[in-house]
């Protein structure tokens, strides 16, 4: 067969995909695609019952009914085609969308008043005197048990108390004012006190009663024996209105003691845009009184509060100009200005400076018809400079710098910041700081002098030619440092070091470092030290450092040994006595070779007396021990003895076991483990050959014991445990004539992961041993009681027969089908 050929039936083969894949497109385009415009839906079955809303039973509704298994609570259309009930449910889903659409269109709304009177209340808090209106605890309103004021003027619904003393008396006589102003007072009639003050009024009564009661009246010079008094009984109540810009316009009810002002804070006070600075009274169409209400924020005086009468009316009206203060003001904010005040007393409104305000030069940013710019203005043009609304005044800080300042530190004995003024030469300064200490290094001070440009120029002088007047004075300038060195600072600070056997209880902090001292002993170090310990040697060494040594001699002089016997009491012997160190001295207190702590083992099991012992000998071996202890019991495991040992874990090795951890998880990454590094310790199972011992007490096998050993006699194992890869793990009784393979088949046997070649028996005694190959076959351990037989799991399970010959069906697809693809793309091109 030719290419020719193969291309033509490849051809054949790849139309027949093609059409398929067509058809089966076309099949489920004419099952999804949706009715034309136009055709007539099939019609929904009508409801031969009279119930309206139900439907037969056992017949199925077209997929446009008005109720399917879909919609089962839709509403049944008695009568009406497919479409008109899909009209109907559409009109219903338009509804909801359009009440859907309107509700978030509402809470959107909700969402911008609530901006929107954020805002407000926000501008609200800046405006200077709001506050006074929003505290509700500040109590505007009049006691009503206050003296009655003289000048208080009588109206309708008042309760006048009317009392005449002395000579005549007429009791407690209440007067009821009527709606028309007049007052019915028996034998005297109607009285007309209507818009007259107390005092008024009570010189028209007086007139009255003086025409039966002539004692009201003086004679001769004297004063009248009678008198008459009229005060306020209850008081009555009025209403008048609160208009214009202000938080709640209204009318408010009020006791007619109050004034314009209370009025005003019933109603919350001006809103933001209303005026703090003129707030009119109008009574009958006339205005009466006008006050501002920053008299009262900053002086404490109201001219113009007067006492409101029924029906006045409280008006507020926009403001005309308003400055806003920030910055280094004591109460800073928004002002409202008259057309009269200048920027000092929109200052004065705002305080005056705080401490740190740059008094010198206030900015004010101000808005005009095209944009913004920015005015400086000195503190002289403060009482003339005139401002417009919708300045912004920012009050600026003090530069954070000194202008006369000079710093002198080192050894001198008070160090720290001087006055220029005051100290214009070095040695002034150095005078008034007292002078130098008696450390000072005078051949060397510098002074660090900064330029106007801001650079930094170092200047050295000699202090001994200073004050020798070899050299002139200095002259010093702003922001000078002056460093006077120290000789301590200029040598390397000389320490003794001391190690080994001492009571050093500071030896966390200083390392056995102490500072060096002239004249310092041997003993004198040695008693810093904390004396010796228990463990010390008598010898004591002294290392010194050569400082005169050839350095071109191959056998130069490293260093000097000095060796010294030392009692108890820190005294030494004979010449030694006294001994002066020298700086960088290495002293060594050594351990006495015959001091030795107490070490211990311990024996557990089946021992006729078990527990700690301790080791008596450096060479003191296992059998030693056991007879201390009187021997194994007769229930003794011999073979299962057990040498557990606590040996120290390297840096190396826990390292390389946190490098393993880590390749194998991300935890590590995490901080799931936490691996410490040197210094661990771990214990390890020796297997031991207690029987091999025990015979034979001079073999290899006897072991010497070391501190921290426990020796581990089991009871008669009869079991033996079998783990691992088997069918079914268990533990099996120790039979003397079962091998390796008898254990696993009481177990079940093995299954096909089951890793044969390396199963391998755990003894008693901590040994291991593993399976071996002989040729073809495998070589299994012995078993013996107590043992443990674990058999592994291979890396990967094997394939079946099945599932082999499925993926090479797989793989031969594939590469057939990539080789005719191949094949095609080469035929079309």
């Amino acid at each position: 067969m030719n290419l020719n050929t193969i291309a033509r039936y490849q051809k054949n083969f790849l139309f027949i995909p093609i059409l398929l894949f067509f058809s089966i497109s076309t099949v489920f385009s004419q099952v999804n695609a949706p009715a034309p415009a136009g055709t007539p839906s099939a019609p929904a079955p009508t409801n031969t019952g009279t119930t309206q809303g139900t439907t037969n039973q056992g017949t199925n509704a077209p997929a446009n009914a008005p109720r399917s298994a879909a919609n089962p609570t839709a509403p049944t259309v008695q009568g009406a085609s497919g479409n008109d009930a899909t009209d109907l449910i559409n009109k219903s889903k338009t509804e909801e969308a359009l009440k859907s659409a309107q509700q978030n269109a509402d809470a959107a709304q909700n969402e911008a008043v609530s901006a929107a009177e954020q805002a407000k209340i926000a501008l609200r808090e800046k405006i200077f005197g709001y506050s006074i209106f929003a505290n509700k605890s500040f109590d505007l309103i009049p006691d009503q048990m206050i003296a009655t004021p003289r000048d208080y003027t009588i109206g309708p619904g008042d309760n006048l108390n009317l009392y005449i003393y002395g000579y005549a008396q007429i009791p407690d006589l209440e007067l009821l004012v009527n709606r028309d102003g007049f007052v019915s007072i028996p034998k005297v009639g109607n009285v007309n006190l209507g818009g007259k003050s107390i005092e008024e009024a009570q010189k028209i009564l007086l007139a009255r009663f003086s025409r039966f009661i002539p004692s009201l009246l003086g004679s001769g010079g004297q004063p009248a024996p009678t008198k008459l008094m009229l005060s306020l009984g209850q008081i009555r109540s009025i209403k008048v209105f609160v208009t214009g810009e202000v938080i709640n316009p209204g009318v408010y009810e009020l006791t007619s003691l109050s004034s314009a002002f209370n009025a005003l804070y019933q109603a919350g006070g001006p809103n933001e845009i209303g005026s703090f600075r003129e707030v009119r009274v109008i009574r009958n169409n006339k205005v009466v009184s006008k006050f501002d209400i920053y008299d009262y924020l900053i002086e404490g005086t109201l001219d113009g509060d007067i006492r409101v009468q029924d029906n006045d009316n409280i008006n507020v009206g926009y403001y005309k100009k308003r400055i806003e203060v920030t910055g280094n003001v004591k109460r800073p904010g928004i002002f409202e200005a008259k057309a009269s005040e200048k920027l000092s007393d929109i200052l004065r409104y705002a305080g005056g400076f705080t401490d740190n305000a740059y008094q010198g030069l206030v900015k004010v940013y101000r808005i005009t018809n095209r944009e913004r710019k920015i005015l400086d203005v000195s503190s002289d043009k403060f009482d003339t400079f005139e401002l417009s609304t919708g300045d912004e005044v920012i009050v600026e800080t003090v530069l954070d710098r000194f202008e006369n300042i000079v710093t002198i530190e080192g050894a001198v004995m008070r160090p720290g910041e001087y006055s220029v003024d005051n100290n214009p030469t070095l040695k002034t300064l150095l005078k008034n700081a007292q002078g130098l200490r008696e450390d000072a290094f005078t051949g060397r001070v510098t002074v660090t002098r900064t330029r106007e440009d801001q650079s930094v120029v170092s200047i050295p002088l000699n202090l001994t030619d200073l004050f020798n007047n070899t050299v002139p004075d200095l002259e010093l300038t702003r922001l000078d440092l002056v460093t006077v060195p120290s000789k301590f600072d200029m040598a390397e600070q000389s320490t003794v070091h001391i190690q080994g056997e001492v009571n050093n209880t500071q030896i966390g902090d200083n390392g056995g470092n102490f500072p060096y001292m002239a004249n310092m002993t041997l003993e004198d170090l040695l008693v810093k030290a904390g004396g010796f310990k228990e463990s010390a040697a008598s010898q004591v060494e002294v290392v010194r450092r050569v400082r005169d040594s050839n350095a071109q001699a191959a056998d130069a002089a490293i260093s000097k040994i000095y060796r010294f016997d030392v009692s108890r009491d820190l005294s030494l012997n004979g010449q030694a006595s006294g001994f002066t160190l020298m700086p960088f001295d290495e002293v060594i207190v050594r351990k006495s070779p015959n001091y030795q702590e107490q070490q211990f083992v311990a024996l557990e099991g089946e021992i006729l007396n078990p527990g700690q012992y301790g080791i008596m000998s450096k060479n003191e071996k296992i059998t030693d021990l056991l007879q201390r202890a009187g021997g194994l019991t007769d229930l003794a495991y011999i073979k299962g003895a057990t040498l557990i040992r606590t040996t120290p874990v390297s840096e190396f090795e826990s390292q390389q076991t946190a490098t393993a951890i880590g390749q194998i998880s991300n935890d590590v990454k995490n901080g799931a483990f936490n691996i410490g590094g040197g210094g661990e310790v771990r214990q390890e199972f020796i297997g031991i050959q207690l029987e091999k011992i025990l015979k034979n007490p001079e073999s290899n096998d006897n072991l010497i014991i070391q501190e921290g050993d426990i020796i581990r006699i089991p009871k008669r194992l009869e079991t033996v445990q079998v783990k691992g890869e088997l069918l079914y793990p268990t533990t099996v009784k120790y039979n003397d004539n079962m091998a390796f393979l008898d254990y696993v088949s009481q177990s079940g046997g093995f299954t096909r992961t089951s890793l044969r070649r390396s199963a391998y028996v755990k003894y008693p005694n901590g040994s291991v041993d593993r399976t071996r190959k002989f040729l073809f076959f495998n070589v299994y351990p012995k078993v013996e009681p107590g043992s443990e037989i674990y058999v592994p799991v291979k890396a990967g399970s094997e394939l079946t027969a099945q599932q082999v010959l499925q993926q090479g069906v797989a793989v031969t697809s594939t590469l057939m089908t990539l080789i005719l693809s191949v094949l095609a793309f080469r035929n079309i091109r």
